[in-house]
C-alpha cells in the first residue's frame, strides 16, 4: 500500500510523455522526469515522497520534504487567503494550513512550526500550527533523566514550548536557561521531570550524579590548566558560570560541594582554587 506524504520504495513499470509511471503492484504513481535518477530503468526499484498532486493524481519525487506526514516542522509561510495559508515544504508542492488550524493568523513571510497530516476526505497533505491537538500526553514513554531531541516552538510566560522527540511537547523554564532559544531551532535536551497531568519540564543540561561525575572532571581540568584557580566561585553570576562551563550555577555550586567536601579545592565568593594539603608538606 502506498503511504502519501512518506518515502515510499516503488517499481518502474512505464514510461510515458509526462514521467516514468511507478507502482507498489496496485496504484500507479507518476515521476516527472524532472526527478527520475539517473540510468532509471524499467524494472528498477527507487525510493521517492509521494504526494497529490493537485489534479488528484498520486506524483512522486526525488526531491526531500522538509517534513513528512507525522512530522513537526518549523516552516515558512509562502502565500496566504482568507481559507488558509501555503507553507514551502521543500518541494514543487506546498503544503496548506486551513485558517481552521491556525493557532494565530499566518502571513507571508511568517515562520510557524506545525504538524503534517493526512486528510483523510481527499488524501491530501494539510497542516496544522494547534500542536497540542497532536501531542500525545497519556502513557508518556520517557523517564526521568532521558536524553531527548527537542524543537523549540515559541514562548510563553514561563519559558519556550518545545516538541519533544516529534510526539510530545515540553517546556523549558526561562529561570534555568542561560542561551538564546528561536522559534524551529533543533536542541538535545533532557527529561527533568514528568507531571502527573503529563506535562513534561525539560532541560538543556544532562540530570543526575553522572552529569555532576563528568563536571568534576571538567572543572579539576580547568584548575590545572589555569595554575590551580579559577575565578568564579559562590557568589559569580549565573552568566559567568554558564559562558565558562555551559552549565547552571545549580548545577556548578552542586560541582564545587562535591570537590569541596572531597578536599580538592577550596571555596570563597568569587574564586575556587585547587586544594593543597600544607600538612603533608
Amino acid at each position: 500500500m502506498i503511504a502519501i506524504g512518506q518515502y515510499n520504495d516503488l517499481r518502474i513499470i512505464n514510461k510515458t510523455e509526462a514521467g516514468l509511471i511507478l507502482t507498489e503492484g496496485d496504484k500507479e504513481v507518476l515521476l516527472p522526469y524532472n526527478h527520475v535518477p539517473k540510468n532509471a530503468e524499467i524494472g528498477d526499484n527507487i525510493n521517492v515522497f509521494v504526494y497529490m498532486h493537485k489534479d488528484g493524481r498520486l506524483t512522486a519525487t526525488s526531491k526531500k520534504p522538509l517534513a513528512c506526514v507525522g512530522d513537526f516542522a518549523y516552516l515558512t509561510v509562502v502565500d496566504d487567503s482568507e481559507d488558509g495559508a501555503f507553507m514551502d515544504l521543500g518541494i514543487d508542492k506546498d503544503i496548506f494550513v486551513p485558517a481552521r488550524e491556525q493557532k494565530r493568523p499566518m502571513f507571508k513571510g511568517d515562520h510557524h512550526v506545525v504538524y503534517v497530516f493526512l486528510d483523510e476526505s481527499n488524501d491530501r497533505m494539510v497542516a496544522s500550527s494547534r500542536l497540542t491537538n497532536f501531542v500525545e500526553d497519556q502513557d508518556i514513554d520517557l523517564e526521568e533523566g532521558d536524553e531527548v531531541s527537542l524543537l523549540i516552538v515559541d514562548k510563553s510566560d514561563l519559558g519556550y514550548n518545545a516538541i519533544v522527540d516529534n510526539k510530545y511537547i515540553g517546556l523549558l523554564y526561562t529561570n534555568e536557561l542561560f542561551d538564546v532559544l528561536n522559534p524551529g531551532e533543533l536542541r538535545k535536551g533532557w527529561i527533568k521531570k514528568i507531571r502527573v497531568e503529563g506535562k513534561i519540564d525539560l532541560s538543556l543540561q544532562p540530570m543526575g550524579y553522572g552529569h555532576i561525575l563528568d563536571n568534576k572532571d571538567t572543572i579539576l581540568g580547568e584548575l590545572k590548566d589555569n595554575g590551580g584557580v579559577i575565578s568564579l566561585g559562590d557568589k559569580s553570576s549565573p552568566d559567568e558560570i554558564y559562558n565558562r562551563f555551559k552549565i547552571s550555577k545549580n548545577a556548578f555550586k552542586k560541582v564545587i560541594g562535591g570537590l569541596y567536601k572531597d578536599r580538592l579545592i577550596t571555596i570563597s565568593d568569587y574564586e575556587i582554587k585547587i586544594f593543597v594539603d600544607n600538612d603533608a608538606e
